[in-house]
C-alpha cells in the first residue's frame, strides 16, 4: 500500500453564481482558479481586471516605443 499526502485545499471563483467554492465543484467553464485561500478566490474578478489593465498599459508602452529593437512592426 502506498502512502499519499493530502492535497492542499484549492478555492475557485464560480463565474455563474459569484460564489467561492472549495475544490472542483463546478465545471471548468464556470470557474476561475485555483487560489490558495478563500479570500483570494473572492477577489478573482478584481485580480483579473488589475492584471488586464497592467498588460494593456505594457502593450501600449511597447507599441509606442521608439526603440526598434523592442518592437515588431509586422504585427
Amino acid at each position: 500500500m502506498s502512502e499519499t499526502s493530502p492535497q492542499p485545499k484549492s478555492f475557485y471563483y464560480n463565474l455563474e453564481t459569484g460564489a467561492v467554492e472549495e475544490g472542483l465543484v463546478s465545471d471548468w467553464t464556470s470557474r476561475m482558479g485555483p487560489y490558495a485561500t478563500r479570500e483570494e478566490a473572492a477577489k478573482a474578478l478584481e485580480t483579473a481586471r488589475n492584471r488586464n489593465a497592467k498588460w494593456e498599459d505594457e502593450d501600449r508602452a511597447w507599441n509606442e516605443s521608439d526603440d526598434p529593437g523592442t518592437r515588431n512592426d509586422e504585427d
